[in-house]
């Protein structure tokens, strides 16, 4: 039986303007790509990741541009598309002041509470 992972993706934005996407996000589609039954918790900040208007267009910084700028809600999409599911913590989203109805509606919100039941179904959960 093939093992299954859990990404736990708590640490917004890491290289996300030198690689244009987020490093574990891409990891998980690539993984999901190759057949690996690979999900996705975002964790904290991460949970912005979920908000459908968000974007980087226009970032400049002294005579530097961003031309490609990361796209996360793509990203997300297209690792949804995978069949991967993509959880929430919802203490986490109200820290940040998001409701479940602001975010990407194929988002799973999960609670403080039901992680350690979430982690359960995981034989592999990897924190990033």
């Amino acid at each position: 039986m093939a093992k299954t992972i859990l990404n736990i993706l708590a640490t917004s934005y890491r290289a996300t303007l030198e690689e244009q996407d987020d490093t574990v996000v891409w990891l998980t589609q690539a993984m999901r790509g190759n057949g690996a039954h690979a999900n996705l918790l975002l964790r904290g900040s991460c949970v912005n990741y979920g908000m459908p208007d968000q974007h980087s267009q226009g970032l400049k910084i002294g005579t530097w541009q961003q031309k490609n700028p990361p796209d996360l809600v793509r990203d997300l999409k297209s690792l949804n598309d995978k069949g991967a599911k993509i959880y929430y913590v919802e203490e986490d989203a109200a820290h940040l002041g998001l409701e479940k109805t602001e975010l990407l509606n194929f988002l799973h919100p999960v609670s403080e509470t039901q992680l350690a039941k979430l982690f359960a179904n995981y034989d592999y959960v990897w924190q990033w």
